[in-house]
């Protein structure tokens, strides 16, 4: 298993080229068609798009193992959340993982009864099912950021300097009683929780580009799904940024969202 999970790792980096090629050509052959290219010309960008779409499903052969390495390892975390979020989101990961392997064995030949259109969809399902847990980690991690941040302000001296004012929670204007309060108070607080969330995630580039990568992630399997209908530029661009994102986690380690 372990060997498996090392060599399955070292094709990481070929198969997330692969997929911004193939974003990046879905994107192309949206653009094409909207400008009124030659039939045949979208035709080879769409041949293209699906000659490296199996082949990253050739690539992520038994990404399953490494999958439920993954959720193994995630069973230990101390904190609930954390383990819940990560736990399930690889088990999902896994088993959309297992569908596309039987997806790439329809689509190669291998087994031509394999009824693709059910298989593909299974294998969104479980892929959206990662992605909400992975947004609902980020989101667990951003609360628990801005509550550390919001305590240091809050701690600091009034005249200190900080980029946001502390006692968000209590501080400011006066109750909704006083003549003050009301809608006024509201967007005060509104206000000082959006700068309280740039500066967290800007304080933290890992968190950020998992937020993004994760977002951009969520609306390709909302629109194969039939969910939430983008169209393809808009799948295409998502794909892309997102995949962009993931090569620069690879090519810079510390970007990584950790654990």
């Amino acid at each position: 298993m372990d060997a498996w999970v090392r060599f399955s790792a070292q094709s990481q980096a070929r198969e997330r080229l692969c997929r911004a090629a193939q974003y990046a050509c879905s994107l192309l052959g949206h653009a094409l068609q909207r400008h009124g290219a030659s039939p045949e010309l979208q035709k080879q960008i769409r041949q293209l798009e699906g000659h490296l779409s199996l082949g990253r499903k050739l690539l992520r052969l038994g990404n399953s193992a490494d999958a439920l390495e993954s959720a193994k390892r995630a069973v230990h975390l101390s904190d609930v959340v954390l383990r819940f979020c990560i736990t399930v989101s690889h088990l999902n990961r896994a088993l959309y993982f297992a569908c596309d392997n039987v997806l790439w064995a329809g689509k190669s030949g291998l087994a031509p009864r394999v009824d693709q259109e059910k298989w593909a969809q299974r294998s969104f399902r479980y892929y959206l099912f990662s992605l909400i847990m992975n947004l609902s980690r980020d989101a667990y991690e951003i609360r628990l950021l801005m509550e550390q941040e919001s305590s240091a302000c809050s701690r600091r001296p009034k005249g200190s300097g900080s980029g946001v004012p502390g006692g968000i929670e209590t501080g400011g204007l006066g109750g909704p009683g006083t003549p003050g309060g009301g809608l006024p108070q509201l967007a005060l607080k509104l206000q000082l929780r959006v700068l309280l969330l740039a500066r967290v995630l800007r304080g933290h580039p890992p968190l950020l580009l998992d937020v993004v990568r994760n977002a951009c992630d969520l609306f390709i399997p909302l629109d194969k799904l039939g969910l939430w209908r983008c169209g393809p530029g808009i799948v295409g661009l998502c794909g892309l940024v997102s995949s962009i994102l993931s090569i620069l986690t690879l090519i810079c380690p510390w970007l990584r969202l950790k654990p």
